[in-house]
């Protein structure tokens, strides 16, 4: 046990000051932040993504935010890959890493050490899968993965194409759900020692009124023109699916107002918003803390920081 890496993890919804709390944390324990966000990873779309400013960064170094290309797919295995590498990299300079996001399928499988068999695929089924999307609409595929494999439903948005259909590539190819499969991989104990903290709400209205806010805010600093932009410069890909995008692209053509359009990005944001609540409240050891409860900083600061004293992960060796 004294051989394990540790770390502190910093999750919750959007807009419930993930980054803020990651800085702070990571200005207390000498760390670096490594993201798990599946939409931070692209280039461009910054605004639209919620990515951390140089000035919320406070000079404290980001890992695996805007690092790869809109076209190019990436997959859970390849996150949790980089991920390691990142965490590696951060303790041998003898530093804490502090794992940041809201994507709680990156979190899950990282700290519970799931292993990826990529042997399980066939072109000719997911071929099959995206021509089926593609007729009767990517709800409809959505459906079929929920009465399937509910649990990975719960994490997915149905325009999260590719990794809809993934898993029913997997459940018809194995006959097991992906979740299930991913249970059963965890043969190795995990090697990280790990704090995680979930950021919560005790009314979910507070959380509804930050992300309007923050909305008409991305609006303020130039989401639309960003948006538009990307969609003048790019085929679809990957990256379209970030919340911000896609609702805008009525208005593009001129069959909504924009005023629909943005009204669109805050109900979705909230649904998203609680999907990944519902994820992160299924996640063992998680530490809660109330950012509607602790209003004053400095108090919610001190609470977090008793949570990270009493996990004992800062008397785990440094590999």
């Amino acid at each position: 046990m004294a051989d394990r890496i540790p770390i502190i993890v910093v999750a919750g919804p959007t807009a419930s000051g993930k980054t803020a709390l990651a800085v702070e944390l990571a200005s207390l324990y000498n760390g670096e932040v490594v993201s798990a966000d599946s939409m931070q990873i692209y280039k461009g779309l910054s605004v639209a993504t919620a990515k951390p400013t140089q000035q919320e960064m406070k000079g404290i170094p980001h890992h695996l935010i805007g690092f790869l290309e809109p076209h190019q797919t990436f997959s859970v295995a390849d996150y949790v890959k980089l991920a390691r590498e990142c965490i590696d990299d951060i303790r041998s300079r003898g530093k804490m890493p502090i794992i940041c996001g809201g994507t709680g399928l990156y979190i899950s499988s990282l700290i519970d050490n799931v292993r990826f068999d990529d042997s399980v695929s066939s072109s000719e089924k997911r071929a099959e899968l995206r021509g089926y999307a593609e007729t009767f609409g990517n709800h409809s595929l959505w459906k079929r993965l929920s009465a399937i494999d509910p649990e990975t439903a719960a994490e997915l948005h149905e325009n999260n194409l590719n990794r809809v259909i993934r898993a029913i590539e997997v459940y018809e190819l194995t006959g097991k759900p992906i979740s299930q499969l991913k249970r059963e991989s965890r043969a190795e104990e995990s090697p990280y020692a790990a704090c995680i903290i979930g950021i919560g709400f005790e009314d979910r209205q507070n959380l509804y009124d930050r992300i309007n806010r923050r909305v008409d805010v991305m609006v303020e600093n130039g989401l639309v023109e960003e948006v538009r932009a990307f969609y003048d410069r790019y085929e679809p890909v990957t990256a379209y699916q970030a919340i911000g995008y896609k609702e805008l692209i009525p208005y593009f053509k001129g069959e909504t107002s924009l005023d629909e359009a943005i009204d669109r990005i805050k109900l979705e944001t909230r649904h998203y918003a609680k999907r990944q609540l519902t994820w992160f409240r299924r996640v063992d050891g998680i530490n809660w803390v109330y950012a509607d409860k602790n209003v004053d900083c400095k108090n919610f600061l001190k609470n977090v920081q008793n949570i990270v004293a009493k996990s004992g992960i800062m008397c785990y060796n440094i590999r």
